[in-house]
Formats: C-alpha cells, structure tokens, sequence
C-alpha cells in the first residue's frame, strides 16, 4: 500500500510538474508570439552631402529610437541615386516591388518621382527637405496636403539672408548670386533675392554650375566680375561643390552666404537657415505617426522650420579678416542664434 501511495503521489508530482512545463511553455510562446510589429521604410537620398547626409542619419537614429521605446521596429532600405535620375528611378522601383510600407524622399527631385510612381499604389511618401513643396505641386497645400506625400519643408528665408549681406557690408555694390539653374530648391530663393537686390537698387551677377568643375568656373567668373559678396541658397550641387570653392572666395576676400549650415561647415562663410538634424528627427517623428499611429497623410501638415540659426565658419571668418566677436554681435539682433563651426566634411555623430 505504501508502495501504491508513493506511485501516486509520484505521479501527482510529475502531473503538477507537466502543467507547470505547459504554463512556462505558453508564457514563452505568448512572449514570442507577441513579435514586435515591423514596418518596412524605404528612404532615398538625392546627393550625398552634408546637408542631406545629417537629415537621413537623424531620421535613421530617431526611428531606431522610436522603435525600441515603442516596441516596434523599422526596417529600412537605404540608398543614394547621386542625382542620377535613372538610378533614382530604379530605387523607387525597387521599394515598390519589396513593398515598402513607406517611402522617404530626400530634397525634391526625389519627392516628385516617388509621387509620380505611387500614384497607383498610393504608397504614403514622406519627403524631407523640399524647398518649396507648394510651387512644384507636391501638395495641394501646406496646412493640408490632399494627396498620400507630405513632409518636411527648409522653406528659406531669403531677405533674411541679404540683410545679413548688408549689415557685414554696408556699402555693397554688387552680389553675385551662385546656384544651379536646374534646382527646384533654387527657384523661388534666386527669385527672392533678385527682388530684394531689384528693391535696393543693387546691382548682381548670375554664376550656374551643374558639376564641381563647372561651379568652380562659376566662382571664377564672379571672382572677375569682382562681386562684394555671393549668395547661394539651398542647392544641392553648390553644396556638393562647397570644399572645391570656399577657399577660392575667401583668398578674394568674398563672403559667401549661404541657406544651410553644412555650407558652413564645409568652408562657406555663414550658412542661415534650418537646423538639418532636428528637420531630419522631426521628419522620422511624421513616419511614426503615419504608420505606427494610422495618421493619415493627406491630412498631416507639412512641417516649416525657424530659419533663424546663423552658423559662421571660424576659419573662414579669420581668412577674410573678420573679428568673429564683432560680426557676431552685429548678426545678433536679425538671427535667433549665432554660432561658430570649424571647417569639416561631415557632421560629428
């Protein structure tokens, strides 16, 4: 009898073991089962330069971010067309056929061709860093979009810019106004800035360039003309050409102004305009929403950006022979912020 109540009570043991096996076992699966959600993200960069380089990383990082606070997670397909319009086309291409959840425009010319290929598809694309979203028709309206693309805009300020022209230098007489012809980005800012010259009765020089050498051949031909200062707004080909020119200026003793701060950072004289790691946090802010939060696109506004963050270059600044304190204080009172930058290729992480 004993023998039988061992057995049983043997066998109790190993039942209760079993089912406490089975629990554990389907809390594991729960835990497992419950897989984190993922989102599929493909993102195209126009060129590779600082500007657009800061926006991809800081979306990237904010996403990541967003991801492990939220228990989701973003995988995303990078890739850089390097302003070769059949490549950007195959890219797009490409995110369509992997069905991307959403698409990532970065600076117009990609913007419009993922507009132009979803219109189908109808798959959301959030562009960043497009100058003028209104004016070449990628949304109905800045307040509400209408369609499946919004994003983030570094609309520029150009009078902004000028003014701080003729505080450095009263007495200009003639700017010379460097961009490439082919850039929405430079469109409505070049047009701006004529007026604005039109207004003060100050004469100006138009330089284009679509490549480093010809930009480089631009900067001489205003560096002849003998130019008091250049303007550039936020074009991505004088950016890309910016460590090729802005030693070529300043020995000439021209400043050259300019519509971001990775201008500055690669020698430009000042760079105004958007902070590019915040448009690039706030850009991956609106995926989220978009995708994690069933926002709906054609109801998101397109975001603008305080344009009033002066960076001036140290280095470039001592090279013109200018007291950095003293154009400091004087750029004071027309900017939110004044700071200096070192010349560099890219942004410290």
């Amino acid at each position: 009898m004993k023998k039988n109540m061992v057995k049983r009570i043997f066998a109790g043991i190993m039942a209760g073991a079993l089912m406490l096996s089975t629990v554990a076992c389907g809390k594991k699966e729960e835990a497992t089962s419950g897989d984190v959600k993922t989102y599929k993200v493909g993102i195209c960069n126009y060129v590779d330069d600082a500007s657009l380089n800061q926006i991809v990383d800081n979306i990237q990082s904010r996403l990541n971010e967003l991801g492990e606070q939220n228990n989701v997670k973003f995988e995303i397909s990078y890739d850089n067309c390097n302003a070769d319009a059949a490549l950007m086309s195959q890219i797009i291409t490409n995110f369509e056929t992997d069905k991307v959840d959403l698409m990532v425009g970065v600076a117009t010319p990609v913007a419009m061709q993922m507009q132009a290929a979803t219109e189908e598809s109808q798959t959301p694309v959030v562009f960043a860093a497009v100058s003028d979203p209104l004016s070449c028709g990628l949304v109905d309206s800045l307040e509400k979009p209408g369609k499946n693309v919004t994003g983030t805009s570094d609309y520029l300020d150009t009078a902004s810019i000028m003014n701080l022209i003729f505080v450095q230098n009263p007495d200009a007489k003639k700017i010379g106004l460097l961009y490439d012809a082919g850039q929405d980005a430079s469109t409505t800012a070049i047009a701006d800035a004529k007026a604005y010259l039109d207004e003060k009765g100050i004469a100006y020089v138009e330089c284009t360039g679509t490549n480093v050498a010809e930009v480089q051949l631009a900067v001489s031909e205003l560096i002849a003309d003998d130019v008091d200062a250049v303007f550039t707004p936020t074009d991505n080909t004088i950016m890309t050409a910016e460590l090729s020119i802005y030693e070529q200026l300043a020995n000439a003793g021209i400043p050259h102004y300019t519509g971001a701060d990775s201008f500055a950072l690669n020698g430009a004289f000042l760079g105004y305009g958007v902070d590019y790691a915040n448009l690039g946090s706030n850009t991956a802010d609106m995926i989220y929403d978009i995708l994690v939060n069933g926002k709906e696109v054609a109801s998101t506004p397109v975001m603008t950006f305080d344009n009033g963050t002066a960076t001036i270059n140290t280095d470039t600044c001592a090279l013109l022979g200018y007291d950095y304190d003293k154009i400091s204080e004087a750029f004071a009172p027309y900017c939110t912020k004044v700071q200096g930058i070192e010349t560099a290729e890219s942004f410290e992480e």
